[in-house]
């Protein structure tokens, strides 16, 4: 009986197959070793006071080793708690307002029957491909303070005055959500319509023929069915919600002085500090504040869901 047991659990022959599968996952193990984990040696930096002085490894090892005084200075000054507000609020609110607008315009390309259904899809996917600097020169276009279509078209006809965008800090919020969410809630849009097509449509037919209307099927059928997926891609919104995107927040405002206040975030702090104020030691350890609470953040709310609704929980 043993020696059957012996035999069941003896270990299987490496094959040409398991070869091949090695092979073809090596340039992405080697992809990951590059790129995610050997940078991460340079989280040290953030507990250094870091002065060039030679090379990289000369200048690392060279180095003060200072512990957290960096980010002692980082949270002593307020651009700590200017970066994490702008950071955190505007994710929380390109999460809302993205998620709402994306559900809402699948459901309707769901509900099209015109021909021109996957012109639609494609139209309403292009502003996704654009680059973010393509798009901060159209917003450059819209919003120029001497040539601006707002200003010279809109407003004049309005009689109103040219207002100066780019320095009514104001304005930002409102044209940043707005952006945004014209930029990526055609992505969002095309994963929650395949969600959609994936149901099926007889649950559809017997709710038609017991009298439900189109909107009830949507609120009864369609959003529950849906919400698995909005669960999903919430949670994985909520993973990145310290990272914000570097080209919105920089390129768009033009990296325009007057704006700070309102456009600074993470991502834009570590980059002026890295490369136009050359303090590295500050920049890293802003660096890993904004990982070490992401992952906090994405831990927590998949523990929430796991709580309320432990078959939508990512882990």
């Amino acid at each position: 009986m043993a020696k059957v047991k012996a035999e069941k659990v003896k270990a299987k022959k490496f094959t040409f197959d398991d070869l091949e599968l090695i092979l073809l996952s090596l340039p992405t193990v080697i992809w990951y070793l590059i790129f995610s984990f050997l940078p991460l040696f340079g989280l040290l930096i953030s507990f250094k006071n870091w002065r060039v002085s030679g090379g990289f490894f000369e200048t690392f090892f060279t180095s003060e080793w200072v512990g957290f005084k960096n980010f002692k200075y980082l949270f002593a000054t307020k651009d700590a708690f200017v970066i994490t507000r702008n950071t955190i609020l505007y994710n929380v609110v390109f999460i809302i307002v993205n998620t709402v607008l994306a559900v809402f315009v699948a459901i309707l390309l769901a509900e099209m029957t015109s021909k021109l259904k996957k012109t639609y899809q494609i139209i309403i996917l292009l502003p996704f491909m654009i680059s973010m600097v393509i798009v901060s020169y159209l917003v450059f276009g819209f919003l120029s303070n001497d040539n601006g279509f707002l200003n010279n078209t809109i407003l004049k006809a309005l009689g109103k005055e040219p207002v100066q965008w780019y320095m009514q800090k104001q304005y930002w919020p409102f044209i940043l959500v707005f952006v945004n969410a014209w930029k990526v809630i055609g992505y969002n849009c095309i994963i929650y319509l395949s969600t959609i097509l994936g149901i099926d449509r007889s649950i559809y037919e017997s709710a038609s023929i017991d009298g439900a209307g189109k909107w009830t099927q949507i609120a009864k059928i369609t959003i529950p069915l849906l919400k698995p997926t909005i669960i999903m891609m919430t949670l994985l919104a909520v993973g990145r919600i310290f990272y914000s995107d570097f080209g919105l927040f920089y390129q768009v405002p033009q990296n325009q002085g007057a704006l700070f206040s309102v456009t600074n975030t993470i991502d834009t702090y570590v980059y002026r500090g890295l490369l136009e104020l050359g303090d590295m030691s500050m920049a890293s350890a802003a660096g890993l504040y904004q990982s070490v609470v992401g992952f906090i953040c994405i831990l927590t709310a998949n523990l929430i869901v796991r709580k309320l609704d432990p078959e939508s929980a990512l882990f």
